[in-house]
């Protein structure tokens, strides 16, 4: 219960190289390493403006299972928007009226403050209160009362709501991830919140599971597997663990993508020869081609309207990112920079296109702007792969290695701000970021 407080991909057969066709061997390679569900959260860079807030710690915290202030500054400080100020030595709940020239002297523009407290059916009530420093304001704050395992979640939503109210943009930090992991000779599907931790497991299997993606209802994902020893594609729903085939034709079957009316898949298809293009229904039936070329292409995404696909197509001589029409059509190209440009993903607001590109033999990620075409690499790793877009636009989730390690990475468009979702060992693939959820 919610109460307002008052206020004052391509397949194993492609002849160009993805990293959900690569998964495969790249996994096979890989060491035998316990796959973790757990992931520790490390800020690092600077933005040019970063908000300074204070969260103080929530009265009653150190009695609870969950650090409630803890999480949501960090869902703040990896959003890029914020800066924590020292907080240390203050003891305030949502009922206090706090000395705002204290938090002035420390610099802080917001304060957070807040309580938990245990009831006797064992959950547990979550109660904050926002105040704009600067103005002198009170913004206003939530009551929560949920479950011991709803306790992440009642702090992601915490940091929704001071994330809207402080920067007029809905946060993103209550939404959900998918990722595979390897253990040993065992493929995990894992759900997780936004943040990576509190995942659950949704597949395992002794077959690769690739190219995950959500729904646009954040109720379904389709991804491939390789259980009857070829890719086909599935439709799994979230809630109820069932699910349903739906692309099993001649040869490969791979790269779902969800149209966004979530009635829809687009896939990449080899049943009559090259890999092609082609959409089908999510409940399963008749595939629709939508191209006709010679070439390779592959890799779908549709743009947030629906109108548009991008994919990847080899038919220039090397793979680059395309667009058309979401029923077919004339395809245009839309990367120019470098011979090699893979995994196009579009910000849900239009503005923005993701794309990993081989430079000298490493792998960037990139990130264009799709109304002058102009495109800049944002990160320094070397083998990054497989971006998408928080619901908001403002994140990039994708994966890379660090130190030689498997590591799932979130960050602002312009890359200075960058937050390491890592397991202590495990082979980690594959992220997809889900929409935003329903209150």
């Amino acid at each position: 219960m919610i109460k307002p407080l008052n206020a004052t991909n391509a397949t194993p057969s492609s002849s160009f190289s993805t990293r959900r066709r690569t998964l495969v061997a790249a996994l096979a390679s890989s060491p035998v390493v316990p796959a973790l569900a757990q992931f520790r959260v490390e800020v690092s860079g600077v933005g040019l403006t970063q908000l300074p807030i204070a969260l103080v710690p929530f009265r009653g915290q150190d009695a609870s299972p969950q650090k409630i202030s803890a999480i949501v500054q960090a869902d703040l400080e990896r959003s890029g928007q914020f800066r924590g100020v020292d907080a240390s030595g203050q003891d305030l709940d949502e009922t206090s009226r706090p000395d705002l020239n204290l938090w002035r002297q420390r610099t802080a523009d917001s304060l957070v403050v807040g309580s938990v407290s245990r009831l006797a059916d064992g959950r547990y009530t979550v109660q904050f209160r926002l105040w704009d420093v600067v103005k002198g304001q009170d913004l206003g704050g939530q009551s929560y009362t949920v479950p011991q395992a709803d306790l992440r979640l009642a702090s992601h939503r915490i940091a929704d709501f001071v994330y809207e109210k402080l920067t007029g943009e809905r946060g993103i930090f209550s939404t959900r991830i998918v990722y595979v992991t390897k253990a040993g000779p065992r493929y995990a599907l894992w759900v997780a919140d936004a943040d990576g931790e509190n995942a659950q497991a949704a597949l395992n299997s002794p077959e690769p599971i690739i190219s995950p993606t959500w729904s646009s209802s954040g109720t379904q994902l389709a991804y491939v597997s390789f259980e009857s020893r070829k890719p086909v594609v599935y439709v799994h729903s979230v809630s109820s663990g069932q699910r349903r085939l739906v692309a099993n034709f001649k040869g490969n079957n791979s790269a779902p993508a969800w149209a966004p009316d979530g009635n829809t898949l687009a896939v990449t298809l080899s049943r009559d020869g090259g890999s092609q293009l082609y959409t089908i229904p999510a409940a399963g039936g008749e595939p629709r081609r939508l191209t006709q070329s010679a070439s390779i292409d592959t890799e779908p995404s549709f743009s947030a309207d629906g109108r548009t696909i991008y994919f990847v197509s080899d038919r220039g001589g090397a793979p680059q990112v395309y667009k058309m029409g979401s029923s077919g059509g004339s395809p245009q190209r839309v990367t120019f920079t470098g011979n090699y440009n893979i995994s196009p993903a579009v910000s849900p607001d239009g503005r923005w296109l993701a794309y990993i590109s081989r430079v000298g033999g490493a792998f960037k990620l990139y990130v264009m702007d799709l109304s002058s075409g102009t495109a800049n690499a944002i990160t320094d790793t070397n083998a990054d792969e497989n971006p998408s877009f928080a619901p908001n636009s403002k994140l990039i989730v994708y994966a890379t290695q660090l130190q030689g390690r498997e590591a799932l990475m979130t960050t602002t468009l312009d890359g200075k701000i960058k937050a390491r979702l890592a397991g202590q060992a495990g082979d980690i693939r594959e992220p997809d970021w889900g929409p935003f959820q329903k209150q």
